[in-house]
């Protein structure tokens, strides 16, 4: 049973219709709150376990279906199982109004969450999800190959949904989003763009706040 805190998400970002962080036009949500503090992230902002943004489950889903050609959805951050039992509520009451697959990035690695049954929400969440991209960032081990960020990172097709997508050897993407003077990057970080928004944004603009938004 969830309690009242769990109907509330804290959330570092959204993203609704996006082709950059797998198949097909999906949203993306983005956890405020990490455990591994990992060398090197990209997202150094996410790791603090603070309140951000903090919204109701009903609300949340709203958001990410308001586009309706979204047919999947995305979950990073952050680290999605510290809110396992609120996303997968999230999950389950966006599922009901269409038919999505959904992917999620951890920290964690497969075994040790399935060793987590008497945490809640974390057996109901991996249960609902199609494709796991688990294991801690490695800076060093960054080969700019497919949706993980470093080679030790394991993709798990927990189903068959999106087997035909390769998601260990596709083309990493990027899409850059402006709105309210902030800049959200969304997708696997192609190596070497970072630098080169960088000198763009000082370039042309000392007003804009840039935020890394990557998984």
């Amino acid at each position: 049973m969830l309690s009242k805190s769990d109907y509330l998400i804290n959330i570092a970002a959204t993203c609704v219709g996006t082709r950059a962080l797998g198949p097909g036009l999906r949203s993306v949500v983005w956890v405020q709150g990490c455990p591994f503090r990992c060398s090197g992230c990209l997202s150094p902002q996410w790791i603090p376990i603070r309140n951000a943004r903090l919204v109701p489950i009903d609300i949340l889903v709203e958001e990410l279906l308001i586009n309706p050609l979204v047919d999947g959805l995305t979950l990073s951050g952050g680290e999605p199982f510290l809110q396992a039992a609120a996303l997968s509520e999230l999950v389950r009451q966006a599922r009901k109004q269409r038919e999505l697959s959904l992917i999620c990035f951890t920290g964690y690695q497969l075994a040790d969450l399935r060793n987590m049954t008497a945490v809640k929400g974390v057996e109901d969440l991996l249960s609902m999800i199609d494709v796991l991209i688990d294991g801690p960032y490695i800076a060093e081990l960054d080969d700019n190959r497919g949706m993980r960020g470093s080679s030790n990172q394991v993709i798990h097709h927990l189903t068959d949904r999106l087997k035909d997508y390769n998601f260990e050897t596709q083309p990493r993407q990027a899409e850059i989003r402006i709105s309210d003077g902030d800049m959200l990057f969304v997708g696997v970080p192609p190596q070497g763009i970072i630098p080169q928004v960088d000198q763009e944004v000082r370039l042309n603009s000392s007003r804009m706040k840039v935020l890394y938004e990557w998984t």
